[in-house]
Order: C-alpha cells, then sequence, then structure tokens
C-alpha cells in the first residue's frame, strides 16, 4: 500500500484532473464541475454523496458511456489519454466497471459471455495480431484453461458452478447480479475497478457476499473507486481514502471516520461547511438506514473480523 500524495508513479495511478462532464447534447445542464483524484493501484477509494450528487455519472463517464459528453479536464491511466479511447479498449487497458442496475442478456451464457470478454481483453489496447477472437488458431485463452480459470474464481467466490450455464442476469436476483459482477471482475482481473453502488438493492447477507468477493479480490496491483450511498459497505471493505461528492464536485475528503460521520449526522452539515447551499431539510440529506441496521447505523447481523484472503 502507498500513501496517497502522489507518490507512487503517475502511470500506476489514475489521475482525474479538472473532470467536467454534461449529459450528452445538454453541456448547459453540467453535472461534474471539477473532479480532481488520484487513485493508485493497491488502493480503495470510497465515493459518497447524496442522490443526484453526480455518483454514477463519474463511473460511467470514466468508462466512456454515451450518454455524457467530457466538456473539461483530462483522465489518465498507464500513461494514456483515457477520454481519447473507445470504452472496449478503456477496457482492454485494464479499467472495469461493475454497474449498479446490470442488463439481462437472454440467450449467452454466462460462461460464454466471459470468455469472450476475457479474450477480447487479451488482445490489449492495441489489438495483438497473437490474439484473435474470431481465429480458431489465435482464440485467446484455450477452453481447458477457460474452465480451470472460471471454476478456480467461483470456488474462490464460493458460487455454484451451475451459475455458469444461466443466461447472463436473466431471472438473477439483485444478489446474483452483483455477485455476477464480482466474477466477470475475478476473471477479467483489472487492475482499477470502478464499482458504481455495488451494494444497491442488497439485503445484508447479499451485502456480506458481495463485500467479501471484493476483498479476496483485493492486491497491490488493483485500484478500487468505491461508489456507495450507504456507510454499511465501508463496514466490509475498509476504503484508505473516503471522498463526499456533492453539487457536482469532491467537497471534502478523508478518512474512514469521514464515512462514520455522515452516518451521524448526515450531508447537511457537510454540504453547509463547504458554503453549498442546501435547499432541502437535514433530514432529506441524511444518510438512509438499510433494512437491518439498528438505530446507531451499525449492521444487526455479525460483521465477519477480517476480509477474505486475496
Amino acid at each position: 500500500m502507498t500513501d496517497h500524495n502522489g507518490s507512487q508513479p503517475q502511470d500506476q495511478r489514475l489521475l482525474i484532473r479538472g473532470l467536467h462532464v454534461a449529459p450528452a447534447g445538454k453541456h448547459e445542464a453540467e453535472i461534474l464541475q471539477g473532479i480532481d483524484l488520484s487513485i493508485g493501484q493497491g488502493e480503495v477509494h470510497a465515493i459518497m454523496g447524496p442522490n443526484g450528487s453526480g455518483k454514477t455519472t463519474l463511473a460511467y463517464a470514466l468508462m466512456g458511456h454515451p450518454a455524457y459528453d467530457v466538456t473539461g479536464g483530462e483522465v489518465l491511466w498507464k500513461g494514456r489519454d483515457v477520454l481519447a479511447l473507445s470504452p472496449d479498449k478503456r477496457a482492454r487497458l485494464g479499467m472495469f466497471l461493475a454497474f449498479q442496475y446490470p442488463t439481462a442478456i437472454p440467450g449467452l451464457s454466462v460462461a460464454s459471455f466471459i470468455r469472450s470478454a476475457l479474450n477480447a481483453k487479451l488482445q490489449g489496447v492495441d489489438k495483438t495480431a497473437d490474439v484473435d477472437p474470431t481465429d480458431p488458431m489465435k482464440g485467446g485463452i484455450s477452453m481447458r484453461d477457460f474452465r480451470n480459470r472460471l471454476r478456480e474464481k467461483m470456488a474462490r467466490l464460493r458460487m455454484d458452478e451451475a451459475f455458469a450455464t444461466r443466461y447472463v442476469n436473466e431471472g438473477f436476483s439483485g444478489g446474483e447480479k452483483k455477485r455476477l459482477e464480482m466474477l466477470q471482475m475475478a476473471v477479467l482481473e483489472p487492475e482499477m475497478a470502478i464499482l458504481d453502488e455495488t451494494d444497491s438493492g442488497l439485503d445484508i447477507d447479499a451485502l456480506r457476499i458481495v463485500a467479501e468477493g471484493v476483498n479476496a479480490m483485493l492486491n497491490p496491483n488493483l485500484g478500487v473507486l468505491l461508489i456507495t450511498h450507504y456507510q454499511r459497505l465501508l463496514n466490509y471493505i475498509q476504503p484508505d481514502v473516503v471522498h463526499v461528492l456533492a453539487q457536482g464536485r469532491i467537497v471534502r475528503s478523508g478518512g474512514k471516520d469521514l464515512a462514520v460521520r455522515l452516518e451521524e449526522e448526515g450531508y447537511g452539515p457537510i454540504l453547509r461547511e463547504a458554503g453549498l447551499e442546501t435547499n432541502v431539510s437535514d433530514e432529506a440529506l441524511a444518510v438512509p438506514k438499510a433494512p437491518g441496521e439498528d438505530e446507531g447505523g451499525e449492521l444487526a447481523a455479525a460483521r465477519p473480523t477480517a476480509g477474505v484472503a486475496g
């Protein structure tokens, strides 16, 4: 683990400087108004903020979602201009996005989906001629090696092997959809993962399983940008830095104690300290409690004493 002052080489850090983002074709309705972040490999950064603050916009903009236009700033990763790359090239460069609301793909099995994604990633950002998924002789990872890899990752995530034969997200529960996102992440082995409200819609048991999956993958080569609305996820995944995003910009950064303060006081006081007007009451700005949490904001279920080994 490194410190967070940029001592890590720049090509090992995701550098976001002065990022401005607006809806595609509606640049006057700017959502992100100058985001500055530096996230290194081996670090976990959590972004918290009220609904509508721009958290998902940040995740989508970083991965090149066509619904958003970057109107200013830069994003650098591995010495490359991320904003000049298509979404698939960003993924080939080792970036990964776990969706808040994953899409179902009827007729496509989980195994086929992940193998196709892995072979595409093996081509590299500049598509080396050594790997061509359309060529039987250069098709990337062999079926046998892929099966072994998939089984190993599923065992690590404590998933039934029958999961691989199901169609992608078709008929999946909320927890199963998020576990599939974790399985993709485990197989693809990205170096910078963006997790967009992975805890959204999960009960406590599903939350614990997903968090253990994330903890199982943490390693010195993986940087994580963890976007969440609830402090509860941070009871399981320990962040190195917590950032508060409000009204399109980072208004406060700190340690885990910052997330605890948000749980106790809501976002209102911090927004006012940042000089931001709040047009709603403190109650509306408070961090909502999830089912199963007690009055102190703690999870009623017993928390694990440590994450799963990576």
